[in-house]
């Protein structure tokens, strides 16, 4: 994702990481163009504790706890919008470009990457569709960004395969890294012994988990203007 920027023009004043877990992209984005960052996400416990300033470049971390669907922010607020690996657990993706969208000052760039509907494929076959996350098309999304207003959209796709040496292992690395499934349809209750059963009996030797890795850009519309400095809104 970070390496995608060196191919774009853009000086932001302001950046937002939207669903930014715990910020580790902000280091690198403050490294790049000297400017403060907004970090945001809907998960209190996973933000830094408290703003922090980096010593060298004097430029700044803010933590912000808040909804993708519902940017507390102000019109026009930031330059530069960028969302690594969030916008696939979002339930309205469209209402989170939107927000986007409108956060945006003209001429400013959102980038993201996304999962597609080909990741777990595998744990999918073994556990079913309804216990793994659903995730979203690639030609969806770019859709999506045309109806949230955006300009130019640009999507690209790659594969990755990771082998595991067993599919437990797989289950135990998705928990370590905080990844679930965030399916409104997804079973409510304990799964039990027999899902745990079938699944170490089709998951239980080496295997490969498939992740299709989405990228995309665009930009909001019009020429880039000057700044007012009221950046948070009052939601009611």
């Amino acid at each position: 994702m970070l390496e995608r920027l060196d191919y774009v023009r853009l000086a932001p004043r302001r950046i937002l990481d939207a669903g930014c877990g715990p910020a580790r992209d902000a280091g690198g984005l403050q490294r790049r163009y000297g400017a403060p960052v907004f970090a945001l996400d809907s998960a209190l416990a996973v933000l830094p504790r408290r703003r922090w300033i980096d010593g060298i470049l004097g430029t700044r971390t803010l933590p912000v706890c808040a909804d993708l669907e519902r940017l507390p922010f102000a019109e026009g607020s930031f330059e530069l919008a960028w969302s690594n690996m969030a916008l696939h657990w979002v339930r309205d993706p469209l209402a989170a470009l939107r927000e986007l969208e409108r956060v945006l000052a003209p001429g400013g760039l959102l980038m993201f990457s996304a999962l597609g509907p080909d990741s777990l494929k595998e744990l999918r076959a073994a556990a079913g569709a309804a216990r793994v996350h659903e995730f979203i098309d690639m030609h969806d999304l770019g859709d999506m960004l045309m109806a949230a207003g955006f300009s130019a959209p640009v999507m690209d796709m790659e594969m990755l395969r990771i082998e595991y040496e067993s599919g437990l292992r797989l289950l135990a690395d998705l928990r370590a890294s905080g990844q679930t499934n965030a399916r409104r349809d997804r079973p409510r209750g304990l799964a039990g012994r027999g899902l745990r059963a079938r699944l170490e009996r089709a998951l239980g030797g080496r295997m490969q988990s498939t992740y299709e890795v989405i990228y995309g850009h665009a930009w909001k519309r019009g020429a880039p203007q000057a700044k007012s400095i009221r950046i948070f809104k009052r939601i009611p």
